[in-house]
């Protein structure tokens, strides 16, 4: 019995060719790269970017006039959506503005805070008080004021009641005695009243009786 060998062609070996710069694949992969790293630096740059935003030095109390010179300067980095809100350096302050409402310390100044002082119906009232107010009473505080009536001469004569003449009043000024060897003196508490509140306040003020300056807790400091 005889065996025959078949005589089989040899493989022929496959040569990897180097992709072209017209290769398709080659030219996704540029793409893919390229597009990762301009996103990355996309990316790096807003994370970056800040925006001048005014912050209150010190308190800014309704009717007191505010200009960009008053202000510091904070860098944040903030949503469009939520930097709209605030008063930018690049903006600027407007010309007369004066605060509406109160803006505490170190806070950003809201758009919503400045306004023209038209709007408001606030006038300030000097309170002079004997006995030294809180140390938390300062300019941006919220006090309410009380009338104390003066004794009447009859004897036996019930005492008056005190009562509230206003409440929630926002404080503009304070007046303190200063100096190393003071012990006594009188303390000016510059009290901002609505308009329909000012006949009264000032009658009380005014009056043989004595007005109280209460700080309302939380406010202040």
């Amino acid at each position: 019995m005889s065996t025959s060998v078949l005589d089989l062609p040899a493989p022929l070996a496959t040569r990897l060719r180097r992709p072209g710069w017209r290769d398709p694949r080659l030219l996704v992969g540029l793409a893919m790269v390229a597009g990762s790293v301009a996103l990355g630096s996309w990316v790096v740059q807003e994370a970056q970017r800040t925006t001048g935003v005014y912050v209150a030095r010190d308190a800014l109390t309704p009717g007191s006039g505010v200009t960009g010179d008053e202000l510091a300067v904070a860098q944040v980095r903030l949503p469009a959506g939520e930097l709209e809100r605030y008063v930018t350096v690049a903006d600027g302050v407007p010309e007369g503005a004066v605060a509406l409402r109160v803006v505490a310390p170190g806070e950003l100044v809201p758009r919503g805070a400045l306004g023209d002082a038209q709007a408001l119906d606030l006038r300030p009232v000097p309170v002079t008080v004997d006995e030294a107010p809180s140390q938390e009473v300062v300019p941006g505080a919220q006090v309410d004021l009380w009338e104390v009536p003066a004794r009447g001469p009859e004897t036996g004569a019930p005492t008056p009641e005190p009562r509230e003449l206003a409440g929630a009043l926002t404080v503009a000024q304070v007046s303190r005695p200063e100096g190393a060897f003071v012990t006594g003196g009188t303390t000016v508490v510059h009290v901002l009243v609505p308009g329909d509140l000012l006949p009264e306040v000032l009658a009380a003020v005014g009056g043989e009786g004595s007005v109280h300056v209460v700080h309302v807790p939380g406010s202040g400091g």
